[in-house]
């Protein structure tokens, strides 16, 4: 077949295209959703266990037993492990690594020749330069990993700080929490400079009214949230109570609470 004066190239850049696309791409990670099932299981019946023990201690010389039981509770609720099972078995991707049985695979970086042809030498000269500051930018893996670990145990702090009966603002003077929250800010504050300025600002600017563009977010999470409660209670058999609980939910609605007190 005769092969159309033109067209030869334009060939080649699309296949070169489709590899580069394939190469960017990466593979998810491979988890063994029974064996979190089964974990997930094991923990709650547990924790059913011990609510069920905590509801027989009545009165109020039963507090300090009841607030010990309660504060068994929250590490379980709050255990990495018990927290990946319960995104594995929603379908979410696993925080903390547990029941991996193959890693993710981060995309390749695809350079091709005719990409290389194609930058100008002044241009080349000014990238080269601006390397070493994208190099010394943002967090390292330990670094990253860190900062995940610190959300998760501020989270599992405040609720242990809870169920001792503590108020919100007496959680936030514990010595520990106090200690966490600094770090966490310092490593926020590499990762994205300027992003805890942000924060504040956004904070004073709570009752400002919706952009546009937060209008169209505020909406989709509506959707999001009505379609994620339908998914705990048909596909995984949440009770009310246990889709309340629920900790990826109360994030989502704590995000849709902060859009309603300025809609």
């Amino acid at each position: 077949m005769t092969e159309i004066r033109g067209t030869g190239g334009m060939m080649t850049q699309a296949e070169e295209g489709m590899k580069l696309f394939e190469a960017q791409q990466g593979t998810a990670a491979e988890v063994d959703k029974d064996a979190a099932s089964k974990y997930k299981q094991e923990v709650e019946v547990r924790i059913a266990s011990l609510e069920n023990e905590a509801n027989l201690l009545t009165g109020k010389d039963k507090k300090k037993e009841r607030a010990a039981k309660g504060k068994e509770v929250a590490e379980l609720k709050g255990e990495q492990q018990y927290v990946d099972a319960c995104k594995i078995v929603k379908g979410l991707e696993p925080k903390f690594g547990y029941f991996v049985t193959k890693a993710a695979e981060a995309p390749k970086a695809v350079e091709t020749a005719a990409v290389v042809e194609e930058v100008k030498p002044d241009k080349a000269k000014k990238d080269s330069k601006k390397e070493p500051k994208k190099e010394s930018a943002g967090l390292s893996p330990a670094e990253t990993k860190e900062l995940e670990d610190l959300k998760q145990a501020i989270v599992e702090r405040k609720a242990i700080l809870k169920e001792q009966g503590m108020s919100g603002g007496q959680q936030n003077k514990d010595e520990e929490v106090v200690k966490m929250v600094a770090r966490m800010n310092e490593l926020k504050e590499k990762q994205d400079p300027g992003s805890t300025k942000k924060e504040k600002d956004a904070k004073k600017d709570k009752k400002a009214p919706l952009s546009a563009e937060e209008q169209k977010e505020f909406q989709k999470l509506q959707g999001e949230i009505e379609i994620y409660k339908a998914k705990l209670r048909t596909e995984f058999g949440y009770s009310n109570k246990d889709i309340k609980a629920d900790p990826d939910l109360k994030d989502m609605e704590s995000r849709l609470a902060a859009f309603q007190k300025r809609s």
